[in-house]
């Protein structure tokens, strides 16, 4: 846990456990709708998902062996978060994947995504991790300016990555070697 001094005072960043659940998934799908090309995943879709679903989802996120998600709260209230998972295939589990980056529109210019995603790093360090990966849509100007400044650099482009509402997106394909 870290705690970062904002003009709106202390958030906390800290790793989510299953008791956060329920709020990690009110934020997920707030994230889905309110940006949907930023995410691969659909609202429609997740939305669906039952608790008992969700609670394995996120479990399978919080025991530190497979990956973590990491939160940001101000007196208790969720405002940002992210994960990070070990990529499956034995002979890529030197890698990890960061997913899921997303702050309340409110939080946001207050460098929350920059503590995530150092506490993501720091996770994936603290596991041997060769190498963590993401993807940005190209038209998140401000994401990529962040992942840049955590010293990410962008080794390539995946072409129309994302199709929402009848338009394709290309993602920048970033990496961070550790």
């Amino acid at each position: 846990m870290r705690e970062i001094q904002t003009v709106r005072g202390t958030i906390t960043i800290r790793a989510a456990t299953e008791d956060d659940v329920a709020v990690v998934r009110e934020l997920r799908l707030e994230a889905l709708r309110v940006s949907p090309t930023s995410f691969g995943a659909d609202y429609d879709v997740d939305s669906q998902l039952s608790l008992d679903t969700w609670r394995e989802r996120i479990g399978n996120n919080t025991n530190g062996i497979h990956g973590m998600i990491y939160i940001a709260t101000v007196q208790q209230q969720l405002v940002a978060m992210t994960g990070i998972r070990r990529q499956g295939s034995s002979k890529m589990q030197h890698n990890a994947d960061i997913w899921g980056v997303y702050t309340q529109p409110d939080w946001r210019g207050l460098g929350l995504v920059d503590a995530l995603i150092m506490a993501c790093l720091d996770w994936a360090r603290s596991q041997h991790m060769m190498a963590v990966k993401l993807g940005v849509v190209t038209t998140n100007a401000a994401a990529v300016r962040c992942y840049l400044r955590c010293g990410f650099s962008i080794y390539g482009i995946e072409p129309v990555s994302i199709y929402d509402d009848g338009m394709y997106y290309d993602e920048l394909l970033m990496a961070c070697r550790l």
